[in-house]
């Protein structure tokens, strides 16, 4: 055999070995289920589900409502479930705001912390009125409750978090989709944005934090910290964080499950199946640093509406299986 050859196929089986010895990464699926309560309606929209809270025997959920598709005019509603599956809605948490404010035109997206014995309500809000085509001015605004059921106040310091000044940066269009976790003592409040004169298919995702609930929540100089990703939906796992990437951004992150120690570098660790949309999860080490946090069993997304049928967006159940 000459060199050459011999070469070829040494180099051949090592490559081989290597292959060999390297584990296929897994797949996780989410597999649909209808809710009760709070799905399919005629002429109702719910949608953006928050993640998923239980206090004593009760889970909570937050979400917006209205009776247009998008949710550019709507109020934050919440409804609370024994099970998960049957829910009954209890009412609007959140009004939108005074007129010609920033958040004069519609309060969507919520979201929730726990911490300091309190209820934090996050949510969007914008102040132009919704027409087509529409340039929405997001911005991410906090309530507080000593009861999941309210009343919730504003606090008065809002917008927590508001667009970039710098038209440079990768949210310095719009922010919205708040996602809350504690990690290292301090409040971890992951969101994501868009660039001036960017599309809705090139947002990215970005992370605040602050020492205190209320903030004031300063963006990370790593952002975005992931190059994609149209919803945001994070937990702690371990002592690290994940996220789940749907199908906006980059062709390397898109349907995947991300992973970071650090909360910042993120890289693949799970392929994802079927995606779940606007997905809000049970997590329920996320607020505890325990270092305990594992891979959420199930969670509540926006249903796939029917628009043939004139459908508006409604709040569906999945559980993710490997």
């Amino acid at each position: 055999m000459n060199f050459l050859k011999r070469y070829f196929v040494i180099g051949f089986l090592l490559l081989s070995l290597l292959a060999c010895g390297q584990e296929e990464t897994k797949t996780v699926t989410a597999v649909d289920f209808n809710l009760q309560g709070i799905g399919l309606e005629q002429d109702v929209m719910r949608r953006d589900p928050s993640d998923i809270i239980k206090v004593d025997d009760l889970y909570y959920v937050w979400y917006s409502k209205g009776k247009i598709s998008p949710g550019y005019d709507a109020t934050v509603w919440y409804a609370t479930s024994k099970d998960g599956k049957s829910w009954t809605e209890k009412g609007m948490a959140l009004a939108k705001g005074k007129p010609g404010t920033w958040e004069g035109e519609s309060v969507f997206t919520p979201n929730i912390l726990v911490a300091e014995g309190k209820y934090w309500l996050f949510y969007t809000g914008v102040s132009r009125k919704f027409k087509q085509p529409y340039n929405p001015d997001s911005k991410i605004g906090i309530a507080v409750s000593d009861s999941p059921d309210g009343p919730w106040e504003r606090l008065p310091n809002n917008p927590a978090l508001k667009n970039s000044d710098n038209p440079e940066d990768f949210d310095s269009h719009l922010i919205d989709d708040a996602c809350l976790i504690v990690k290292d003592g301090k409040y971890w409040f992951y969101y994501k944005g868009r660039q001036q004169g960017k599309s809705p298919a090139e947002t990215k995702m970005g992370v605040a934090i602050a020492d205190h609930p209320q903030g004031p929540y300063v963006k990370h100089a790593e952002n975005p910290v992931i190059p994609g990703n149209h919803e945001v939906a994070v937990w702690t796992q371990g002592k690290g964080v994940a996220a789940m990437i749907g199908t906006t951004g980059p062709d390397d992150i898109t349907n995947t499950i991300q992973y970071a120690e650090d909360g910042i570098h993120f890289t693949k660790i799970y392929d994802l199946k079927n995606s779940p949309t606007a997905a809000g999860l049970y997590r329920p080490e996320a607020f505890t640093e325990s270092g305990k946090g594992e891979m959420p069993e199930w969670g509540v997304k926006i249903g796939k509406a029917n628009r043939e049928k004139a459908e508006l967006p409604f709040i569906q159940g999945f559980e993710l299986k490997f």
